[in-house]
């Protein structure tokens, strides 16, 4: 009998663990929760690493749950989360080496299990780089809109003079412009959502010789796609985008009620949303997509650790919880 567990990482605050631990502990699986905003704190570690190779485990005190480290046979890395230490008095200098060490501790044991993963994250650390991810698309056989990646002004405004149509922004790292890196007190924005430039945004473009910017051509859709691959199925959701004028040019405005639904997608853009999330030695990607009133499919964006729950709660039809926690089980069994 395989006794291999499944290690979940993430955070407290994480919903989707919330979710799928009711459902593989019906399954028969009981999962080790690891909450990053807890650690080390509330959990106690040992590693032993000889010439006969390693053991050792992580306790989690509150709960008495150990997990022996020779027992991981599944690991779900969801999300980040700052460290958390015994004491709340240590000094900038202490707090700092605390931080290091702790990630060397933990990165040091995850990166060097040999077991099923959804996903790595070396793999999904690769995977997340927006120029990169537009020319591997293109490779791989899908369009994509004009796109630049500058600080060069003069360069930017000649590309905009080339579109046919509209030009759009859109952050590479995060939408929250690194709103969620500070106290609230130092935010000076919540984010930008993809947004088309003006007149007037273009006479400041000077602005952008401080950091590269993302800029594209604007692709008028009929509808948009989240396509999420989860080890070899792919669930598709169409996002009726186009019906609200504030969801016209980004989708992400959850407080706009718009339609989802289940659709299938035609077996050559199924095959490539596959490969593209397996070139990275992944098992898990949400690719965002845009359909044209021509019928084309266009590239956007893959997010390597990008949320699935919210589409499944409205196209329940879309069994993807269910469908990770089966990767899980079967990849701690392998």
């Amino acid at each position: 009998m395989n006794n291999k567990r499944i290690l979940i990482v993430s955070n407290s605050d994480d919903l989707h663990v919330e979710v799928i631990t009711p459902i593989l502990t019906a399954k028969g699986h009981k999962p080790f929760r690891l909450d990053l905003n807890a650690f080390p704190r509330d959990y106690q570690f040992h590693q032993h690493i000889s010439q006969d190779g390693c053991e050792g485990f992580i306790e989690h005190l509150p709960t008495g749950d150990r997990l022996a480290i020779e027992d991981i046979g599944s690991v779900w890395l969801r999300k980040k989360g700052e460290f958390a230490f015994l004491s709340p008095d240590l000094g900038p200098q202490e707090n700092a080496y605390a931080i290091e060490e702790t990630d060397h501790t933990l990165f040091g044991l995850l990166y060097g299990l040999d077991c099923y993963w959804m996903s790595h994250p070396l793999a999904m650390r690769g995977a997340s780089f927006k120029g990169e991810q537009m020319k591997r698309a293109v490779r791989l056989g899908f369009s994509i809109p004009p796109s630049i990646i500058s600080n060069t002004p003069e360069a930017v405004k000649s590309f905009k003079q080339a579109l046919e149509g509209d030009m759009v922004f859109k952050a590479m790292s995060s939408s929250f412009l690194a709103a969620d890196k500070v106290s609230q007190a130092e935010r000076e924005s919540d984010g930008i959502p993809t947004t088309v430039i003006s007149d007037l945004d273009m006479d400041e473009l000077d602005a952008i010789a401080h950091v590269p910017c993302h800029f594209q051509g604007h692709i008028e859709k009929a509808y948009e796609l989240r396509v999420t691959v989860i080890g070899e199925r792919v669930f598709a959701a169409k996002i009726d985008s186009q019906l609200d004028e504030r969801t016209k040019t980004d989708f992400r405005d959850f407080s706009v009620e718009i339609p989802y639904s289940a659709i299938r997608l035609p077996l050559d853009i199924e095959r490539r949303c596959r490969e593209f999330v397996k070139s990275y030695g992944l098992n898990y990607g949400a690719l965002d997509l845009i359909v044209t009133p021509k019928n084309e499919y266009i590239f956007l964006e893959n997010n390597p650790g990008g949320q699935f729950w919210f589409v499944e709660q409205l196209v329940p039809e879309l069994t993807m919880m269910d469908t990770l926690a089966d990767c899980l089980i079967e990849g701690a069994q392998c």
